[in-house]
């Protein structure tokens, strides 16, 4: 992964949490991580839980943010929620969303935002 694309995935998460807190949700924890899992971004609002994937693209990515959400991703982030359930003893619903966020060459970006993509 060249620095590039770590530069790109910051930004990402960054306009992600933004985009979240201007519409009322608390940031409970960002890069939140326990062994080999990790969720980009755990917000609560209301009584509700949410962990969020963060998928930062460029227009010219021939992957789509969805299409990266497979199998493997999924187990991945309900083995996370439910050791940060444990560790936390929260009675919150969890919920598991996508924020997709697409950079253009000139710095701007569309955010999509998926509920429940488990």
């Amino acid at each position: 992964m060249d620095i590039s694309t770590i530069d790109i995935g910051c930004r990402g998460e960054e306009i992600a949490t933004a985009w979240l807190r201007e519409r009322g949700y608390y940031i409970v924890e960002r890069n939140w991580r326990v062994g080999r899992y990790e969720i980009d971004i755990i917000a609560q609002r209301y009584d509700t839980l949410h962990f969020v994937e963060v998928k930062t693209r460029s227009l010219r990515s021939w992957q789509s943010a969805y299409d990266s959400i497979n199998d493997q991703k999924r187990r991945s982030m309900r083995r996370a929620a439910m050791n940060y359930r444990a560790l936390h003893r929260t009675p919150l619903l969890l919920q598991f969303d996508l924020i997709a966020v697409t950079v253009d060459d000139h710095g701007h970006h569309t955010i999509e935002y998926t509920e429940n993509i488990l």
